[in-house]
């Protein structure tokens, strides 16, 4: 598609690869409205790169389904969701707490399926749109302590396979972004096998992914002309120092 005819809504846009990702596409031409739950950070985003916002929590779908009609109600249309919301639980299977589990569950699956639902809605009445998710290297193997976060991520994939399978009669494009670590606060809060916060060291700050490299790879995707598209699209860091 052509970027400057591209209407697009990016929830979790108020940080990390969200921020990053609408900063790009405003830039290349395009719409983009974005969501989150903070409206402080949400607010500080749009004001800084130009863009519009609706607050919202994707685990409740009165909020999702009047986000998606908001926001294409300010551009005049929409044809692109970035389901970015998320955060990670890391936890040893001998230490889960079903509380946590559970609301990581909600954001990062049931979140991602009502944004999709009602998104589609739209996509499949004009017969055009995209849907990007935003995975992880995690939803292709396991690790250890990461099994809460694994799952959700494994999860997401069979979603977007399910989705692309159900949506592309409709020219719809269903695509999957697997980052492996990037600098974001999720990953700079990091817990080790020992419960230990970890952080990055100067030399993993010069050389792991950043919000822009996801963001570059979100556009690419999209740009491709419609009669085709990439499914999934892994990127990792080429020398991470770790």
């Amino acid at each position: 598609m052509d970027i400057k005819n591209a209407k697009v809504l990016i929830t979790g846009g108020n940080s990390g690869i969200g921020r990053a990702t609408a900063k790009l596409l405003k830039e290349k031409g395009a719409e983009v409205i974005i969501s989150g739950r903070n409206e402080t950070t949400l607010k500080e985003t749009a004001e800084t790169l130009g863009i519009a916002y609706v607050k919202a929590d994707v685990t409740q779908e009165d909020q999702v389904q009047q986000m998606v009609q908001e926001a294409k109600t300010k551009m005049n249309g929409l044809n692109v969701l970035v389901n970015n919301a998320g955060y990670g639980y890391i936890s040893k299977l001998v230490d889960i707490d079903a509380d946590k589990f559970t609301d990581q569950y909600k954001t990062n699956i049931l979140g991602a399926a009502l944004c999709a639902k009602a998104s589609a809605k739209h996509f499949i009445e004009q017969e055009h749109g995209n849907i990007i998710n935003i995975g992880s290297t995690s939803s292709l193997k396991g690790s250890p302590a990461g099994s809460p976060y694994v799952a959700s991520k494994f999860a997401l994939r069979g979603m977007t396979e399910s989705w692309r399978n159900e949506l592309r009669p409709h020219n719809i494009r269903v695509m999957q972004v697997n980052p492996s670590e990037v600098m974001t606060g999720f990953a700079d809060n990091r817990v080790d096998t020992n419960q230990q916060t970890k952080h990055y060291t100067e030399a993993e700050q010069q050389t792991k992914l950043r919000g822009e490299e996801i963001a570059h790879t979100i556009s690419s995707l999209l740009e491709m002309d419609d009669r085709g598209f990439i499914t999934e699209a892994t990127v990792f860091a080429t020398n991470p120092k770790v």
